[in-house]
């Protein structure tokens, strides 16, 4: 039996989304009393997002499905400035126009989660540039700045970790955290936000709003967080050996993305399933009774509901249907992966070595050799051995491709143009 009354908390505290809640009572009669708007801010530093977002995402998702109204608060103002929580060093400075193309990547992203033409509580992206951009530097620290305690700044954890490591924290990035709060207090003014959600390493930043909120007459605020997400052998969501795992299938292929799911560990799969599935608690349960080589049946599920809320369910079961036909059959796929080379350099012959970091399945020519001398690699399902070989059209196979193959489940095909 959930401790919560209202759908919204009940959903995410049965499927393992919360952390900490600033007032939970107070949070949870605001929810099932009435619509409530809710946001999570991401700063645009790239033009994709990765796996290791896509609990806050799925969280903003169960949001509008419960009947409440959900802001992605895109940072085209702070992104210019950088969060430097628990961060080593500055991070790189970006143009107006880098931010821009970012968000406009990324909405694309979240129109797969989100609908935001949904009556009557329409998903909104919101850019925070429309209010830090204009502002009078003077009045901001004479009618903000001044609610805040430099000597609790310095006390957070994420400035901290900076300070004691002797890390330069410039006052640019010391200003993120007031433009962070200042943000939940314009989102309250103008569309009524009563809610900033985030992960854990967020709490300190999102009481600052919640502080800063009260001193300067919003009505209450709320936090919410999410515990930071690791697999069972303690890995950090997000990344894989090969780089990160990217939700835009133009810097990651569909079926390389179902790959990685199918490649969950055996102890996540029915927390993965709860956190990043749409499917019913009760068919979660059954998954959770499977054991033995079952298991592998509820990887495949759990991969392609993933992907069919990414890409869509023909791209997941597309996705779905190459691994079976590559690793049931042995036969090849047009689906899997696969790079172009001209077909003068095919008739020269490529050096392996150089192939395999071209397609990247390593990100050196030592790694791609280690990977050789490791037994890993193989052309046309053939184990090689010899570093030195070269690849060329010889290999060529009727398909009129080269596989080439780390381990049982990267396959690239090569192909000449």
């Amino acid at each position: 039996m959930s401790r919560f009354k209202s759908d919204f908390l009940r959903t995410l505290d049965e499927r393992g989304f919360i952390h900490q809640i600033s007032d939970e009572a107070g949070l949870d009669a605001l929810f099932a009393k009435e619509t409530v708007t809710a946001y999570i801010g991401y700063d645009p530093t790239a033009s994709s997002l990765h796996v290791g977002h896509l609990t806050q995402i799925m969280m903003l998702h169960w949001m509008q499905q419960t009947g409440h109204q959900p802001i992605s608060l895109m940072g085209g103002g702070t992104g210019m400035v950088g969060d430097p929580s628990f961060k080593e060093e500055a991070r790189k400075l970006m143009t107006v126009d880098m931010i821009e193309d970012n968000i406009t990547s990324l909405k694309h992203v979240f129109a797969n989660y989100l609908d935001y033409d949904r009556k009557p509580n329409p998903a909104l992206m919101i850019n925070n540039a429309d209010w830090l951009r204009p502002l009078n530097y003077l009045e901001f620290l004479r009618d903000v700045g001044r609610h805040f305690s430099v000597n609790r700044m310095l006390s957070f954890d994420s400035v901290k970790t900076r300070l004691d490591r002797e890390q330069s924290l410039s006052f640019l990035e010391f200003n993120y955290m007031i433009l962070q709060a200042y943000d939940f207090v314009e989102l309250s003014q103008r569309y009524g936000c009563r809610l900033q959600m985030g992960g854990s390493d967020q709490w300190g930043n999102i009481i600052n709003g919640i502080d800063l909120g009260h001193r300067m007459g919003t009505p209450q605020l709320y936090a919410l967080t999410s515990p930071l997400l690791t697999t069972s052998s303690g890995a950090k969501m997000g990344k894989s050996a090969s780089g990160a795992i990217w939700l835009n299938k133009d810097l990651l292929p569909v079926y390389d993305f179902w790959q990685y799911w199918r490649n969950t560990e055996d102890g996540d799969v029915v927390r993965f399933a709860k956190l990043f599935t749409t499917l019913p608690m009760d068919e979660i349960e059954k998954l959770s009774q499977l054991g033995g080589s079952e298991i592998n049946e509820a990887k495949k599920i759990l991969a392609t509901e993933v992907t069919a809320i990414l890409h869509g369910r023909q791209a997941a079961e597309e996705a779905a249907e190459t691994a079976r036909r590559t690793f049931e059959e042995g036969s090849l796929s047009d689906n899997l992966p696969s790079i172009d080379v001209p077909q003068a350099e095919l008739e020269a012959g490529l050096g392996l070595l150089s192939l395999i970091v071209r397609a990247g399945l390593a990100a050196s020519n030592g790694e791609a050799r280690r990977h050789v001398q490791g037994g890993g690699v193989r052309i046309n399902d053939e184990p090689v051995t010899d570093e030195r070989m070269t690849v060329g059209d010889g290999q060529l196979m009727a398909d009129g491709v080269i596989k080439l193959s780390l381990g049982k489940k990267k396959h690239i095909l090569v192909r000449p143009s």
